[in-house]
């Protein structure tokens, strides 16, 4: 069945910046997937945004397990025919991450198979949906932490935050951003960075002071409704003020 309302998928959809971001879109009349690895926990988040009148699908998504990728794009491809938006937002901070001389190598593996090795995954397999669009859209929810200027200023707020799993995988996402755009930059698809900011999320238990959950998925919603003069291969700290994240 192919439907003529826009289709967005998200990862990481059942909780936090994933969820509201499901909200947001779903709100403006476009069909959310909400990707997920729990079917119980994806059922849940979709049963909320029904009840907002918000038309939510559960499909499994699982960056560690290929063939869930697989298989979701199997399912968005037989039910709805394209995808207009992907946003790669799943994401994890592990708990043993830390500085790069202590930091065991299996910890960086594991941050990188979800944050970066998952998305590039995800992304690579939703690719063909998205080329049936007439106007995809990619968001990479990145981090300040990625930023390989930030990271070299003494003076920004995070400086003393050298988590060389997270910061290294998030570098690398903005990395798949600005390649992609390169390779994509004679189609209607767009790709771009979000930089939610520290927002008070279970990425970072028991952490306090970060910025409402709303706040930090706005940008991230702003760069998935872009139009066709909206940029491409570009991070954003607040796209409202047209305001760019250093790299």
């Amino acid at each position: 069945m192919t439907v003529t309302h826009k289709i967005a998928l998200i990862t990481g959809a059942n909780k936090g910046i994933g969820f509201e971001i499901a909200t947001q879109l779903g709100l403006a009349g476009i069909i959310v997937y909400v990707g997920a690895r729990s079917e119980e926990r994806g059922a849940t988040a979709v049963a909320k945004l029904q009840e907002k009148g918000i038309d939510a699908r559960f499909v499994k998504v699982d960056l560690h397990d290929y063939s869930s990728i697989a298989q979701a794009a199997s399912h968005i491809s037989l039910q709805s025919g394209s995808l207009d938006i992907l946003v790669n937002n799943a994401g994890i901070i592990d708990a043993e991450d830390g500085a790069p001389s202590v930091t065991s190598i299996e910890t960086v593996k594991r941050t990188f198979e979800t944050n970066f090795y998952g998305t590039l995954a995800v992304t690579q397999a939703m690719l063909p949906l998205l080329k049936q669009s007439n106007a995809g859209r990619i968001v990479n929810i990145s981090s300040g932490l990625g930023s390989m200027a930030l990271n070299e200023d003494p003076t920004w707020e995070f400086a003393e935050t050298k988590l060389i799993g997270y910061n290294a995988s998030k570098a690398a996402v903005n990395m798949l951003t600005i390649q992609l755009a390169w390779e994509l930059k004679d189609t209607a698809i767009k790709v771009n960075a979000a930089n939610p900011n520290f927002t008070d999320t279970e990425l970072v238990p028991g952490a306090v002071g970060g910025r409402p959950i709303a706040e930090g998925a706005k940008t991230a919603i702003a760069l998935a409704l872009i139009d066709e003069q909206g940029p491409s291969g570009k991070f954003y700290e607040d796209f409202a003020t047209d305001e760019l994240a250093p790299w």
